[in-house]
């Protein structure tokens, strides 16, 4: 099993950049395909992006080209590097491993 905490969230700048960190602990944290959700308030919760245990991502297109997500499985630790932020951005992001989830950690974008 794995648990999972979510940090690197804030307030920062249109254009600007972020990086979500996801932290596993227990067992069996490389086995597992990673993704990254948000949601913003009153919406559904959104996919971002997902990554296999060897590493092939998949993005949302309203992502694809500014996310990136990785994961370094001897930290047991994910990632989702955010760049040219917009607007639009601006939710709670959580990180998914197997049937497990964080948190969340709240990123805002704006003046």
């Amino acid at each position: 099993q794995v648990r999972l905490v979510e940090s690197g969230g804030g307030l920062v700048q249109p254009g600007g950049s972020l990086r979500l960190s996801c932290a596993g602990a227990g067992t069996n944290f490389e086995i597992y395909p990673m993704a990254w959700y948000r949601q913003a308030p009153g919406k559904q919760r959104e996919f971002v992006a997902h990554i296999t245990r060897a590493g092939t991502a998949t993005y949302a297109d309203s992502v694809k080209g500014r996310f990136t997500i990785s994961r370094d499985n001897a930290k047991n630790t994910g990632y989702l590097q955010m760049n040219i932020l917009k607007s639009e951005d601006t939710a709670v992001y959580y990180c998914s491993v197997g049937l497990m989830w964080g948190q969340g950690t709240q990123v805002t974008v704006a003046s």
